[in-house]
């Protein structure tokens, strides 16, 4: 069998046992999806401080009575 073969065969294996839905979302835990995670937290992470954290958190608090 061709590797799209097998696809095939197992992705109507998973919709036999699991239904359509369940067999997708079991697919999907695979999924290592795109970029470099690491390299863009740090682009993001490295210029926010831990003042601008506490204050974006204060800002989000609703006062309690």
């Amino acid at each position: 069998m061709t590797p799209v073969q097998i696809y095939q065969k197992g992705f109507e294996a998973l919709i036999a046992a699991l239904g359509y839905v369940d067999a997708v979302r079991f697919i999907k835990q695979f999924d290592s999806g795109k970029g470099d995670y690491t390299r863009e937290r740090h682009q993001w992470l490295d210029t926010v401080s831990v003042d601008d954290i506490w204050a974006e958190l204060k800002g989000q608090q609703t006062p309690t009575e």
